[in-house]
Formats: C-alpha cells, sequence, structure tokens
C-alpha cells in the first residue's frame, strides 16, 4: 500500500485557481476512479473534479470555501501500490490559498477578522456546501449544569416531566438538564419558565419558549461571487434609477396569437424576446447604453453588437447568463436562446463563456416582482433594465376608464456615463415599442 496525491487539475481558459465549494467524499470513504470527489467553481461555472485512481481518503487538501491553486494537492489517497509519497513526506502539506473572502474579487471587500469564539467545524461537515454551523440555544437552568447533550441525542426525562412539558408547549431538546446524564427534572423546567418571567416574557408560564438560535452560514461559492459583484458595483457606480409604466396589452395580445399559431419547432414566446427586441432598437437611439465602463483605465466601451445578459434565479443564487449578438436574432431564435442558457444554468451545466460578455442586462422577478425596485447594474456594464410585475389597472383613454394590461420599468444606468436624459430617452423608446409592437418588425 502507499499514499497517492491528487493535486488539482488543470480546468482550462488560464484559470491559476478555484474556489472549493464542496466535497463529496471525506476521510476514511472508499473511492473508485472516476467518482467525483470535489466541486470548484470559477466565474459562476461549476467543475466537478473526479478521482483518478481506486482508493481510500486519507486526508483532505482544504475546507470549503479555500481557494485551490492548480497543480496543488487536493486529496491524499491510500492505495495498492507505491503511490508518489515517500514516508518522509507524508505530513500533509497545508492549504496554500486563503478561504475566498481574505482576497476577495472586489478591492472594496476586506476578509472579516476570525471569530476567537467561533465553533470548530467537524471534519464530516466539510461535505455540505454552504456548511451552516447551529448554535443550539439552552435555557441555563438553576445549579449545577451537565454539559450541553450532543445535537440529535435524545433528552432524558419521566414521563412526568415529559407530560408537563408538552402540556406548558416546552420542547425539552432546549433544556438543560442537572441531574445525572444530562437528566431533566421538574426544577429544571422550574428554571425555565422563571427564566422566561424574569426576561419580562409572561409567554414562557403560558408555554412558549424563547428560541435564541443562531445559524452560522459561510458564505461561499456562488453567494461570495454574489456579493463581490453587488459590492464591486454600488462602490463604484453611482446609481440613477428610472421608472415608467408601460401599457403591455397590445404586445401581449401579440404574443398569445403568435403562440396559437406557431409551429411544432418553435419555442413558446415569453415577454422576454420582446423586451429584448425592444432593448436592441432602443441602443440604436441610445448606444451610451450598451457599453462597458473600464474603471482603470477610463475608458467605456461602446458596443455595436447587442449581448443582453438575462438575469437567471437558481438553486445556489442568481446567474447572468449572455444571450449573445441579440441584434442578428428574430423572436424565435431569441426565444430559444432564451430557454437554453437558463436551463443550462439551472442544471448548473451552463459554461464560463456563457456567463460572460454581456453589455446590458434584463431582470425581471415574474409574478413577485412588486410595482417597483432598483435593480443593482452588473458591473463593469452601464445600463440594467428591470422587469416589474403586470397586472390589469384601470387607465384613462380621455373619456373613460378602460382595464388595461400594465407593467413597470426599473431601470438603473451608470451616473458617470448615462445622463438622465440619455436614460429617460432609452426607457421611453423601450415604452414605444412593447406599446404599438408592430414597431419591433420595423428595421428601418
Amino acid at each position: 500500500m502507499g499514499i497517492l496525491r491528487i493535486k488539482m487539475p488543470d480546468i482550462g481558459e488560464g484559470i491559476a485557481e478555484a474556489e472549493l465549494v464542496e466535497w463529496h467524499v471525506a476521510v476514511g470513504d472508499p473511492v473508485q476512479e472516476d467518482q467525483v470527489i470535489a466541486s470548484v467553481m470559477t466565474d459562476k461555472a461549476t467543475v466537478e473534479i473526479p478521482s483518478s485512481v481506486h482508493g481510500t481518503v486519507v486526508s483532505l487538501g482544504g475546507e470549503v470555501g479555500s481557494k485551490i491553486a492548480i497543480g496543488s494537492e487536493l486529496v491524499r489517497m491510500e492505495v495498492s501500490g507505491a503511490g508518489n509519497i515517500s514516508e518522509e513526506d507524508a505530513t500533509p502539506e497545508p492549504v496554500a490559498s486563503e478561504p475566498v473572502g481574505a482576497h476577495a474579487a472586489s478591492p472594496a471587500l476586506e476578509a472579516p477578522m476570525p471569530d476567537p469564539k467561533a465553533e470548530p467545524v467537524p471534519e464530516a461537515a466539510a461535505k455540505a456546501s454552504p456548511a451552516p454551523v447551529a448554535r443550539p440555544a439552552v435555557v441555563a437552568p438553576t445549579g449545577g449544569a451537565s454539559a450541553p447533550r450532543a445535537e440529535g441525542e435524545k433528552p432524558l426525562a419521566s414521563p412526568a416531566v415529559r407530560a408537563r412539558a408538552k402540556e406548558a408547549g416546552i420542547d425539552l431538546r432546549q433544556v438543560q438538564g442537572t441531574g445525572p446524564a444530562g437528566r431533566i427534572s421538574h426544577a429544571d423546567l422550574d428554571a425555565v419558565f422563571e427564566k422566561g418571567a424574569g426576561q419580562g416574557g409572561g409567554s414562557a408560564k403560558r408555554g412558549l419558549a424563547a428560541d435564541t438560535s443562531v445559524k452560522d452560514i459561510k458564505i461561499v461559492g456562488l453567494r461570495r461571487m454574489i456579493a463581490d459583484k453587488m459590492t464591486a458595483s454600488k462602490k463604484h457606480i453611482p446609481h440613477i434609477t428610472y421608472v415608467e409604466e408601460v401599457d403591455v396589452t397590445k404586445v401581449e395580445e401579440l404574443r398569445a396569437t403568435l403562440n396559437k399559431t406557431k409551429r411544432d419547432d418553435q419555442p413558446k414566446l415569453t415577454l422576454l424576446p420582446f423586451l429584448i427586441k425592444a432593448v436592441v432598437l432602443a441602443v440604436r437611439d441610445e448606444p451610451v447604453v450598451n457599453a462597458i465602463f473600464d474603471d482603470e483605465a477610463g475608458v467605456v466601451h461602446q458596443y455595436g453588437g447587442v449581448h443582453v445578459g438575462m438575469a437567471v434565479q437558481t438553486p445556489t443564487g442568481l446567474m447572468v447568463a449572455n444571450v449573445k449578438h441579440c441584434e442578428a436574432r428574430d423572436l424565435w431564435d431569441t426565444a430559444g436562446e432564451v430557454n437554453r442558457l437558463a436551463d443550462s444554468a439551472r442544471k448548473g451545466t451552463i459554461t464560463r463563456d456563457e456567463l460572460r460578455g454581456s453589455t446590458i442586462t434584463i431582470t425581471s422577478l415574474g409574478a413577485l416582482g412588486g410595482l417597483v425596485h432598483t435593480p443593482i447594474i452588473n458591473h463593469p456594464e452601464v445600463a440594467i433594465v428591470g422587469v416589474n410585475k403586470m397586472q390589469i389597472r384601470p387607465m384613462w383613454d380621455g373619456r373613460e376608464f378602460v382595464p388595461r394590461q400594465m407593467m413597470n420599468l426599473s431601470s438603473s444606468f451608470d451616473h458617470r456615463i448615462v445622463d438622465g436624459w440619455n436614460a429617460a430617452t432609452f426607457v421611453q423608446r423601450i415604452k414605444q415599442l412593447l406599446e404599438e409592437p408592430a414597431l419591433l418588425f420595423m428595421e428601418g
């Protein structure tokens, strides 16, 4: 038998390091060749790392949230054969990189100082991502108390104590017993009631116990990247938000008609392809909004092609997929690409290239969109168009109130680059195109 060091492989595209977001194995686990042992993340794309051998895990090369450099140790395995580590070199090497947050992607973000009172995370917990560490609230009874019971351990108490606790609505898992082996007595329940009354809470006497538990959730992976991105955007970009209501009655009628008459091989149309088409045409009048601002160089890169960033909510967080060259797509092609990217993002199979390069972003909260919101610009872009929910509203047509399908657009702009007039002109052009959707098909 020997010890084999498995190193972090080169995952391509010039990546020098990746964030460790999940361990799929623990020390002592048997591993088969090609079995996934870890997941790492680069630019919001998750990559699974398989084992190259059969063996048993001896040590892990980092904690969830750490950055692992390409070529550094990922895991050590006990394998049949000589391995590649001598006995003199058997001590695992230290992790070469700090957890994410020590040197965040945004220069505005500094690493928080470690909490000396924080409880250590058990090694087995490294298999979870993110890794919440629960700190259960235990009510301190009078007298000497035994150590808190282990998580999941059944509390010890007599049937009479259990019946009294049940009647009072007391969770015995949150009561610390003073008897042998942590056994809970009537006196311990009395201490719970007294403590509740002493805190001004008569509710404890009525059987309601305060829950003072705190759950610590480590910010890693996609959530860390989102935090860094939003921090950079708010730090560097002075936002101006412009809100306008749009009558989408006609475009919704057109959408319904097109969906009824579409071919079987064509995707179902949502409002998004129409909005993307409107953005493409509005950019022609206000090209300043279709741009990237290089803060350090002091240069604005204004693009001819319109690459629309599409915010997609996934189980792990928000991703911005890039619908490239929307100016060269019709409604059906745009709808198909929107569906493909959204599906890939939610499944976690979207590529790194599909998550970058957008020049302007559209974000929508769907039916939960509310009336107004203040979207944060996808740095280093200079504009974002936010979609709010649709609803029927009574609108005055000059003679009477009529029901119309209305929707607000809440759009934010980088005020260093986009003046208020340009922002308003851009949004008003989108409004015009959606309210008179025939204009969407007039390319002249």
